[in-house]
């Protein structure tokens, strides 16, 4: 029940140079501005001199339903090469409570994906399009992920907070 997601949420979000063609971009500027909506929100937690820096992540539908397909969009650009034996460490968490830690290597989960570019991954821009069936069973709860991803040599390659609220909502709001 959980996998799925954590691979979801990996897939999309963590392996974002090696997923995808380049597409033209412009340069970007990272900040460290929490992107939210109602069911879900992304904080880019790197440096700007991280080698993976994340532009946008949006996702359709949006809140994303369990049972669903759902399609994640992320633009990032990429400053140096991602070579083979890159990894992410991802902790997800059920409000305070950690439910997995792991170790990802982000290479061997791109090609377990099959994405379309392959380690080594070049410099440029690049737009990452997945779409995955979330399963009907992901709890209604508030589920918290972190990803920190390192380069072969253990440098920072980028960081990214990411909260998604799958609790359903009253259909009725206090007005106080």
């Amino acid at each position: 029940m959980i996998r799925p997601l954590v691979s979801l949420l990996f897939v999309a979000f963590a392996t974002t140079a090696a997923v995808a063609e380049p597409v033209s971009q412009a340069a970007l500027v990272a900040d460290d501005t929490a992107h939210t909506t109602e069911s879900w929100a992304y904080t880019d937690c790197g440096l700007p001199t991280d080698p993976i820096q994340i532009e946008s992540i949006v996702v359709s539908p949006d809140p994303p339903k369990p049972g669903e397909d759902l399609t994640v969009t992320v633009k990032a650009l990429v400053t140096e090469v991602v070579e083979e034996g890159a990894y992410a460490e991802v902790t997800v968490k059920l409000g305070l409570i950690k439910i997995l830690t792991k170790t990802f290597d982000i290479c061997e989960e791109a090609r377990n994906a099959n994405a379309s570019v392959s380690c080594p991954v070049q410099k440029g821009p690049y737009t990452v399009v997945q779409t995955v069936a979330l399963p009907k069973e992901i709890p209604q709860a508030k589920f918290t992920v972190n990803v920190d991803a390192y380069t072969v040599d253990d440098d920072d390659l980028m960081c990214l907070n990411l909260v998604v609220n799958f609790m359903k909502k009253p259909f009725f709001k206090f007005g106080w």
